[in-house]
């Protein structure tokens, strides 16, 4: 599979929110209401790669995959003044999981580098990932502030 990681570019940004919505999709699609996915929604990603493809910030890190038939997958990681650096978004289209891409991405924003993340309590798939590289949990739970069903927890490598 060829494929290119590079920053996300303002003319991006309608692919990209396809790609994060589709992913979110395949990926909570049972612990999501059927209604969360508005045109809102869609709306509110696109808005959202706007600006990641044009802020500056330093601390942050963001990377896309793309190959000859569109985006495959991104990474989004970053750090708060005085905090340890947290991985917010890791997602590979269904159709290119077990191909090393998410590793790659992985990588690309993380490195070995101790951090923390929050991950759905119902995403076996991704627990396995992240224990693969190092990350166990701490006790710490949260609840997905727009729906009760998505069940968050962090996860830490040091």
């Amino acid at each position: 599979m060829d494929y290119e990681l590079r920053a996300p570019l303002l003319e991006d940004t309608a692919a990209l929110a396809e790609l994060h919505v589709h992913c979110w999709k395949e990926t909570y699609s049972k612990q999501l209401p059927e209604d969360y996915f508005t045109d809102d929604h869609m709306v509110a990603r696109r808005q959202l790669w706007e600006r990641l493809a044009q802020d500056e910030d330093h601390n942050l890190r963001r990377v896309v995959a793309v190959g000859s038939k569109g985006f495959l997958g991104f990474a989004l990681a970053g750090r708060n003044p005085g905090s340890e650096l947290q991985l917010y978004s890791l997602y590979v289209a269904s159709a290119n999981h077990g191909t090393g891409l998410g590793q790659e991405l992985f990588t690309a924003v993380l490195g070995q580098q101790p951090a923390s993340l929050w991950v759905a309590k119902d995403n076996p798939r991704a627990i396995a990932f992240y224990r693969r590289n190092g990350f166990e949990f701490d006790g710490a739970q949260k609840v997905d502030p727009k729906t009760s069903r998505l069940i968050e927890l962090r996860m830490f490598r040091t």
